[in-house]
């Protein structure tokens, strides 16, 4: 079985782009087999982006399993002054987010093949993440450990993940590392949780 949170490389390529508005801006993302919601923008990566605030003194950012890179771009894009690093550990999600940052025209953006934060030599004042849930608790929980490691200080993570699949638990994990987790919102069991780091 293929997952989107290992690099397959034997699955064929069905590589389609689709059309999005998030808020008020257009993109075209392309997609393929064996990456996370292909066939479309999530729903839950949706609401955290219309959801989210980022902080006035942010300058760098990290999207934590990037897949096609709807999340890190948008930022990138409505942000051309921050700086904005993405990782995934599938290989060809991080071609796509290439591909689609070339295609939205955006440059203020890194794109670099990691597992969770094992390649990730910086520090960042925001993190995001869409999960890798089929992954399992054990993966999830190492990427908030990393995320908390890999803050600046007053740096803020935020997260989406559903109720059924572990919301409730991430919380109490978030609030064990940061002291505090916010859940700033709640669409169709879809959780936004936000924590900050002294």
């Amino acid at each position: 079985m293929s997952h989107y949170f290992i690099h397959d490389k034997s699955l064929d390529h069905a590589v389609k782009p689709y059309d999005v508005k998030i808020k008020d801006l257009m993109f075209r993302f392309y997609t393929d087999r064996g990456v996370f919601s292909k066939d479309g923008l999530d729903f839950g990566t949706r609401v955290m982006l219309e959801s989210m605030v980022i902080p006035m003194h942010a300058k760098t950012i990290i999207d934590m399993g990037c897949g096609y890179g709807p999340i890190g771009l948008y930022v990138a894009k409505t942000n051309p002054n921050l700086q904005v690093f993405m990782y995934d550990v599938n290989l060809r999600a991080v071609e796509l987010a290439q591909k689609n940052m070339k295609e939205n025209n955006i440059k203020n953006v890194n794109i670099k093949e990691s597992f969770l934060f094992q390649n990730v030599d910086i520090k960042a004042d925001v993190i995001l993440s869409n999960p890798p849930i089929r992954a399992g608790k054990q993966t999830v929980f190492e990427l908030y450990e990393g995320a908390y490691d890999h803050l600046n200080s007053g740096g803020y993570f935020y997260v989406v993940i559903q109720k059924k699949q572990g919301a409730p638990s991430s919380v109490t994990k978030l609030e064990a590392l940061f002291g505090a987790c916010e859940v700033i919102e709640k669409q169709k069991g879809y959780w936004i949780l936000l924590a900050k780091k002294a």
